[in-house]
């Protein structure tokens, strides 16, 4: 258990009113006097281990559970709720907010709920309305198998100790030689799960980079894998098959339900553990603080590709040794988000990627170059991030231009932490571009490349006045 004050309030709060009792009744269960239960239910005192191992005693519960504080990230959500302008100017101050938090979370929980439900449903009239649909008809679909995987994450701030631990144990002691990894895992397929490997042609696995078949026993990997995707492949199917057991108790613990969703968290949890067997927390860690967050330099060092060192750097936040907290997407050439991880509290990180103003989409302009630039949000936060490219294997022809891009990024207060900021002078309020999540819900006025029309507030119309775009005058 952490050393330190440790604040039960809400919580203790909520364990009486579901079982029905009073104050009182809790001190005589608790050997405690009521005026003392109600200094901890209100958080005016810190509850000692004698106590909370004597509430985990009499109602039957993990003290673990007691303890898990998840109020930094309630605390953060609910701010970025109410950022959001249909709240108006006025907005509770932070004291208000820790308030609500400790006097009322379950009422939070709802409003973070019905907002979230607003945001989703507001997403998907527009997408209705821009595909031609009638929006009166359009259904409300349950969330998606990746919309799943991304609160597993973003629950766990992007870091799975249980898979750490596992891939810390991969090598048992053994020491491997960088050039001899490869050999390792098609030995270790094949000696621990009977399993083999063979690279194929292109016409033999058409459209796919890897499969496996449980009937023959054989892992084929595509021939237009390059080498560090050969060796993420192989450790990825090591972790789906031979750690299965601690990847199915994440999702059992985190109450993941259906099997396709089920299934696309056992995904990017072997992904998880992959990416952890290639570099090693605490390797990775140190060389990243060594390099300034030198990307090139920690893909080169580690054997793996840009994308997949963007990746490992959200994911260092272990306790005691935590790195800067980075936020990732991925878009396509079409601007949509093929992927999201996020070890941040960041709003821009939960829903952005559209703002035309951010250079993950210039960078489709310089393929391979990193773009540097420094962004700010409509609620006066900033970010810096890095922008740049990423190519998809080649099958032939028909797939040249299979290109990606990738913005990995952080709050303004880290920024001095990573090479790339090295040549900015930060204190330069000119070095930010103003963006937004996307046109239909960004506040700004004068925007010149704006698309589309709010929806959550009128723009200035003068018809005598000819504005940057034809949204305001």
């Amino acid at each position: 258990m952490k050393s330190g004050k440790t604040f039960l309030g809400p919580r203790l709060r909520q364990l009486r009113k579901t079982r029905n009792l009073t104050q009182a009744d809790m001190a005589r269960a608790l050997g405690l006097s009521t005026s003392y239960v109600n200094l901890l239910e209100n958080n005016q005192r810190s509850v000692s281990v004698q106590v909370l191992m004597r509430i985990s005693e009499v109602y039957g519960l993990d003290w673990r559970d007691l303890v898990n504080d998840d109020s930094t990230n309630r605390l953060a959500d609910l701010r970025n709720v109410l950022q959001d302008p249909v709240f108006g100017n006025v907005r509770p101050d932070l004291q208000e907010m820790r308030a609500a938090l400790d006097h009322c979370p379950n009422l939070v929980e709802s409003m973070i709920d019905l907002y979230n439900s607003y945001r989703l449903l507001s997403e998907r009239v527009m997408t209705a309305r821009d595909a031609g649909e009638n929006a009166d008809e359009v259904s409300v679909i349950a969330a998606t198998p990746e919309t799943v995987v991304h609160d597993l994450f973003r629950r766990n701030r992007n870091h799975f100790a249980a898979i750490e631990s596992a891939a810390e144990s991969f090598y048992d002691g053994e020491n491997v030689a960088a050039d001899e990894v490869y050999t390792y895992l098609k030995s270790r397929l094949r000696s621990r799960l009977g399993i083999g490997v063979r690279t194929v042609a292109v016409s033999d696995l058409p459209g796919t980079l890897r499969s496996y078949d449980a009937q023959s026993a054989e892992v084929l990997l595509s021939e237009t894998l390059d080498y560090p995707n050969r060796l993420f492949q192989l450790t990825h199917m090591i972790g789906l098959l031979e750690f299965a057991e601690t990847i199915d108790s994440i999702i059992s613990g985190n109450g993941i339900d259906g099997q396709r969703e089920q299934a696309r968290c056992r995904v990017e949890l072997a992904n998880y553990f992959a990416a952890a067997v290639l570099m090693p927390y605490d390797a990775f860690v140190s060389e990243s603080r060594a390099s300034r967050y030198d990307l090139d330099h920690l893909a080169a060092r580690f054997g793996v590709s840009f994308e997949q060192a963007c990746h490992r750097v959200t994911t260092l936040q272990r306790e005691g040794n935590t790195g800067v907290p980075f936020f990732f997407l991925r878009i396509d050439k079409a601007g949509n988000v093929t992927k999201r991880f996020n070890a941040t509290t960041i709003h821009l990180a939960e829903y952005g990627g559209a703002c035309p103003r951010w250079d993950i989409h210039i960078s489709f302009r310089m393929p391979g170059r990193i773009l540097p630039q420094f962004v700010e949000m409509p609620d006066g936060t900033r970010y810096f991030t890095i922008n740049r490219t990423v190519d998809r294997p080649t099958h032939g022809h028909q797939s040249q231009d299979h290109r990606l891009a990738v913005t990995l990024g952080c709050s303004i207060e880290y920024a001095d932490q990573l090479v790339y900021a090295g040549q900015y002078q930060l204190a330069d309020p000119e070095l930010f571009t103003p963006i937004g999540i996307n046109c239909r819900l960004c506040p700004r006025h004068a925007c010149s490349q704006r698309a589309h029309q709010p929806i959550h507030l009128d723009l200035p119309i003068n018809e005598h006045r000819r504005g940057q775009t034809r949204f305001e005058s």
